[in-house]
């Protein structure tokens, strides 16, 4: 850091800083594995042995809010691989995805994920712990875990096939989890990782965008009030690009006190129409998705290497209705012909994903400490109202994020 900047690196350097930050995780996981060991009971079996249950909200099958079911007797997480913490969850948050799991939505790929070999019955996935998001306090780590240490406060996203936060604890791979910002509570935490990480892996990893290569771009975000949105907004004003943001009159103020350059209302009239005044632009991140996709790609610059990234795709409803060969086939035609489609137009058409990273968690948490990122919350809701959350996200139109608090909390 200079002067309370980050240093610009060149997509080299940023690619090497991200290895030698995996590489000495990997390092310390593995190192002083023989003294861990010497010194298992003290280090490991931080948590009361009595600890064999815990209160979580689950699901028994798939379907509305009412199949949320608080249970105090959910099965504590036990350490199965070295590289393994188990965390008391402080603070929660949901994204639509937490609706839509609950509803079965991606139920055939996340099966097929958690049990490759098919061997569990029809069900075998309940009761299912949903939530992705989490800031709390390290309580047991695996043998090979020797980047966190017992007591560590820590924020992470979890991938969607394992059992969720909405737990008072939950079981995490050491490389999905990084420290918590030093500025945010529990309960700020919380609300970023899951939606930054998504940001970041359409607009780093599928497009290429760095520090370096920001600078100055034309950046346009379709739907930019959401969780996902809002964290696009900042990291890319960090980066130091041109951000026009389309959302709603009434979230115009958030998005502009984020950073965004220029504020489209998609409620006083044609979108399409609107940007017709505006210049092209180096990389457009659609949150919405539908029948945007059929105009917006003519606003991107035409063979100067200008990127469309959706988050909406049709990969896990394809394989929820027709079986996980005939769905991925379907998703490789679709995307295919879409890439195929666009490139003769001079465009690059592209997916994003959310991917899990304690890596990139790092990163993002500098720039927290930094002041350029900082969480957005729509509402908190204590741990006895987590349906009514989940109602609340189920209704769309966020201005930011919905958070569970676990905890009682301080910064």
């Amino acid at each position: 850091m200079i002067s309370g900047y980050p240093l610009l690196l060149s997509r080299h350097s940023s690619d090497m800083l991200n290895t030698l930050k995996g590489s000495l995780r990997s390092r310390l996981f593995r190192g002083n594995k023989e003294c861990r060991r010497i010194n298992q009971k003290k280090e490991i079996s931080t948590s009361s042995s009595k600890n064999t249950v815990m209160p979580a909200w689950v699901i028994d099958q798939y379907g509305s809010n009412d199949v949320l079911r608080f249970n105090k007797n959910t099965m504590f997480p036990i350490i199965k691989y070295p590289n393994e913490v188990v965390v008391k969850v402080h603070a929660a948050s949901l994204n639509p995805l937490d609706v839509n799991m609950r509803s079965g939505y991606g139920a055939a790929s996340l099966k097929m994920t958690r049990d490759p070999l098919n061997m569990s019955s029809k069900g075998g996935e309940f009761p299912l712990v949903l939530g992705r998001d989490l800031s709390g306090v390290i309580m047991e780590c695996g043998l090979d875990v020797g980047y966190f240490k017992p007591g560590d406060e820590v924020w992470a996203a979890l991938p969607p096939w394992k059992q969720g936060t909405l737990s008072e604890f939950v079981l995490a791979s050491g490389n999905e989890v990084s420290f918590k910002p030093k500025s945010l509570s529990h309960t700020e935490a919380a609300a970023l990782p899951y939606v930054i990480l998504t940001a970041w892996a359409a607009l780093v990893n599928t497009c290429g965008l760095n520090e370096s290569k920001c600078r100055g771009k034309r950046i346009l975000i379709y739907g930019a009030s959401g969780g996902v949105g809002t964290a696009a907004i900042q990291l890319t004003k960090a980066w130091g690009a041109h951000v026009t943001a389309v959302c709603s009159q009434d979230a115009s103020a958030l998005v502009t006190d984020l950073g965004a350059d220029h504020v489209i209302d998609y409620k006083s009239g044609n979108v399409e129409q609107q940007l017709k005044s505006s210049e092209l632009f180096d990389l457009i991140l659609d949150n919405v998705g539908g029948s945007t996709e059929n105009w917006i790609l003519n606003y991107l610059k035409p063979w100067s290497g200008a990127k469309y990234v959706t988050l909406v795709t049709p990969f896990l409803f394809n394989t929820d209705q027709l079986g996980i060969a005939d769905g991925m086939l379907r998703t490789g035609i679709t995307i295919g012909s879409k890439v195929m489609k666009h490139l003769c137009k001079g465009v690059h058409y592209r997916w994003g994903f959310f991917s899990p990273s304690g890596p990139t968690l790092d990163t993002i948490s500098e720039l927290v400490d930094a002041g350029k990122i900082r969480p957005v919350i729509d509402e908190v809701f204590p741990f006895s109202e987590v349906p009514k959350a989940f109602l609340k996200v189920q209704k769309g139109h966020a201005r930011g994020k919905t958070v569970i608090k676990v905890v009682e909390d301080s910064k």
